[in-house]
């Protein structure tokens, strides 16, 4: 999968200065964008900066870890309950053909992030299109900023 823009934060000249971004967005720190979608005590939903398609969520705990076995019951409970509504949301707004859900755990997976996250990316048919590969950049069919108001307006009464 390709993400625009990303090899600057991969590199990390574009990468927020901070101990830890998913910390730093559930703290609201002011260093990185507000893209929270809901949080509570435990968990927290977020869309993508850099989303391989329109609706790229991350699920992860509130607290640091960095593997899944880090985690505790409550967590991996909360974990679960939150991507199934954020497949639903996802699945009412875009209605996506298929979801690929998964961690990246370490470098070597392609993780970019030390806090254990799983992503939840909606696919779509047909999402490779001629521009797509000729010019070696990838279309968003939805501003990121549309999609984080649509979303969040869908998590707005969510409790777990």
């Amino acid at each position: 999968m390709f993400i625009p823009n990303k090899l600057g934060y991969i590199k990390g000249s574009d990468r927020p200065k901070v101990d830890c971004i998913l910390c730093s967005v559930c703290n609201n720190d002011p260093k990185v964008d507000n893209l929270v979608l809901w949080k509570n005590d435990l968990v927290a939903a977020s869309i993508n900066l850099y989303p391989y398609t329109s609706g790229h969520t991350l699920v992860f705990p509130v607290r640091h870890v960095t593997e899944t076995c880090q985690l505790t019951d409550e967590e991996v409970l909360q974990i679960h309950k939150l991507q199934v509504f954020t497949i639903e949301v996802l699945k009412n707004l875009y209605s996506p053909a298929g979801f690929n859900i998964g961690y990246n755990i370490g470098q070597a997976s392609g993780a970019s992030i030390a806090h254990i996250h799983q992503h939840i990316v909606p696919r779509y048919p047909r999402e490779l299109g001629f521009v797509d590969i000729i010019s070696g950049t990838k279309i968003l069919i939805e501003d990121p900023q549309i999609t984080l108001e649509k979303m969040r307006n869908a998590f707005k009464d969510f409790k777990i």
